[in-house]
């Protein structure tokens, strides 16, 4: 398909850490990063710019440290470490498969991976190559949630695809609330004042101030993310209108 024909040219894709492990584990499973691995070079072959944002909670969760009584600091810069093994996983899968790949950080971290600036992203991107974004912001107290809202910013995304492990947002915990609710549309404020866990309510506030929609979907089911892209009516989207 020619990708002016696509609804979105240019997306960050957001994966949560339990992407990376099998349903219910911990760590990386390596066949699971694989399957991840092709959804994404269909994607690529769509003519589809992706940046890719991951979390690092199947490795360690800043937040829970913190809570354990772990300084915070020290917990969240534990928490960016996590992602940029995941993002390392996801990189070694994509290059197996042939795909052209590069890995950005937010922490300097030179021996592992090219330091996070804005117009070497941007001209990756322009080049066909898939950009995994890792380190969270740099800084601690920034979920990678925010993270993705501001790289969706810089890197003139059209849209956050925040993959999870359910098919959209739910007026109540769907795994808990059998009656729960659906959404297959929403706007920003609701989210906001609803208190709906889409993502944290800052990254909520910047995707609504910068008019970048977010679609919510199930990425355990295979071409799930390609479906998002070619404009199928999947998941839940939040924009402002």
């Amino acid at each position: 398909m020619n990708s002016t024909s696509l609804p979105f040219k240019r997306a960050l894709l957001k994966i949560t850490g339990e992407a990376f492990c099998s349903k219910g584990g911990q760590g990386i499973d390596f066949d699971v990063v694989r399957r991840l691995a092709l959804e994404i070079i269909d994607v690529n072959k769509l003519g589809v710019d992706l940046a890719i944002v991951v979390g690092g909670g199947n490795i360690f969760r800043g937040a829970v440290a913190s809570k354990m009584g772990m300084d915070r600091v020290t917990a969240d810069n534990m928490g960016m470490l996590a992602t940029v093994i995941n993002g390392l996983a996801l990189q070694n899968a994509l290059e197996e498969l042939e795909c052209e790949t590069r890995m950005l950080t937010a922490i300097d971290m030179h021996q592992l991976a090219e330091p996070y600036v804005r117009r070497r992203a941007l001209r990756h991107l322009e080049k066909g190559r898939v950009v995994i974004l890792g380190g969270g912001t740099g800084n601690p107290y920034f979920t990678t949630d925010t993270t993705a809202s501001l790289r969706a910013m810089e890197l003139s995304a059209e849209v956050i695809l925040k993959a999870t492990k359910v098919d959209g947002i739910y007026d109540a915990d769907p795994m808990k609330v059998s009656s729960a609710r659906k959404y297959t549309e929403l706007k920003f404020i609701d989210v906001l004042k609803n208190n709906l866990k889409v993502m944290d309510a800052a990254a909520t506030s910047l995707c609504m101030e910068n008019n970048v929609s977010i679609v919510v979907f199930n990425m355990t089911i295979t071409g799930n993310i390609k479906r998002v892209l070619l404009g199928e009516k999947i998941g839940t989207i939040v924009r402002e209108a």
